[in-house]
């Protein structure tokens, strides 16, 4: 889905024309967010977003498996797997799946930890159990009441923030946001923007903590582009995001092509997309998000240059005391209920 411009408008026809629809699904889906979740048996994490698109939980969930295990756990990632075909539950295998099968983002994230993909995420909670999970880390699903979640964290781009802050189909909420607020426990704003400083205000008013982070790329990736004329192209929530950040790095971008979220490329984009890098004699760049989608596809050109890149927390002490503490109270709300 490419997401509508107006919704990062402050006003706007469309936005009003659609707001009677939008306030319809916002009711069904806060209604949808009181029920009670089940209680997987062990503390779940939640990785999740205020509004449709993506605004770099995949990042934030390979940092926080990273700090888990520093802690002495055994995360498994939780996820629906968008995009893919199968139902679940079943455990990411990169040499037997491809995207189209358990989606992009499980399969990235299948290279540094283990994922179970699962439409039902009960089923799934049961499977990542029998591989040893102590932490469950749930990739989205905040607006989900199917699991019950120890800790939900949101994450927000700081440049784009939340739009207009109208629900979907009016904007890129995915329901109110009070009713979201109230069900978070901690804001991670991801770059050095302030168009979330309004929900960060907010939270801080509930004692709620902001979490800046800053994407990180890859600095051998960087070495490999450095110095060429780069074709870009990327189909993510924010493939501007993606541009600024080869900008940022002293890439040269001599052309951009921006796909709609989660685009699965037929051999034909991709035949067009490297014939006009080659006759420009430019370097093809995509995200790893995007790269996943080509894995296993016979025909792709093998000089297509992932772009990686790290999320960094500007205090990782002040998150390693938050995903701590979470866990303790977790597990004594378990243990006290015995």
């Amino acid at each position: 889905m490419r997401e509508p411009a107006f919704w990062y408008r402050p006003r706007s026809l469309e936005s009003y024309a659609l707001g009677p629809l939008g306030a319809l699904y916002g009711a069904i889906t806060e209604r949808r967010m009181l029920r009670a979740g089940v209680d997987a048996g062990i503390p779940v994490i939640c990785v999740g977003n205020y509004h449709v698109g993506g605004a770099g939980k995949t990042p934030t969930v390979l940092a926080l498996t990273k700090l888990l295990r520093e802690l002495g756990e055994t995360p498994v990632v939780l996820s629906r797997g968008y995009g893919g075909s199968l139902r679940g539950p079943v455990m990411v295998d990169r040499m037997r799946h491809t995207a189209s099968d358990v989606g992009d983002e499980p399969l990235m994230m299948a290279r540094d930890v283990p994922v179970t993909v699962a439409r039902d995420r009960l089923d799934g909670v049961v499977l990542a159990k029998s591989q040893g999970a102590t932490v469950i880390l749930m990739d989205d699903g905040f607006q989900n009441p199917r699991l019950l979640k120890d800790t939900s964290l949101i994450v927000i781009d700081s440049e784009r923030g939340l739009g207009n802050g109208k629900v979907f189909p009016a904007g890129p909420l995915r329901a109110p946001l009070e009713a979201q607020l109230a069900r978070t426990d901690a804001l991670v704003v991801i770059g050095g923007g302030r168009a979330a400083d309004g929900v960060a205000a907010e939270l801080a008013r509930r004692n709620k903590p902001e979490l800046r982070a800053r994407l990180k790329p890859d600095a051998e990736a960087v070495a490999r582009l450095l110095g060429k004329p780069v074709f870009a192209f990327a189909g993510i929530g924010d493939p501007e995001r993606f541009f600024r950040t080869l900008r940022a790095s002293g890439i040269e971008l001599a052309r951009t092509r921006a796909f709609a979220d989660h685009h699965m490329f037929s051999n034909e984009e991709i035949a067009a997309v490297a014939a006009e890098a080659r006759r420009a004699q430019q370097t093809l760049v995509t995200t790893e998000k995007d790269f996943a989608r080509l894995h296993g596809r016979e025909g792709v050109p093998d000089d297509i240059v992932p772009f990686a890149v790290q999320l960094e927390f500007d205090d990782p002490v002040a998150l390693r005391q938050l995903i701590s503490d979470h866990l303790y109270k977790a597990r004594e709300r378990r243990f006290s209920r015995r």
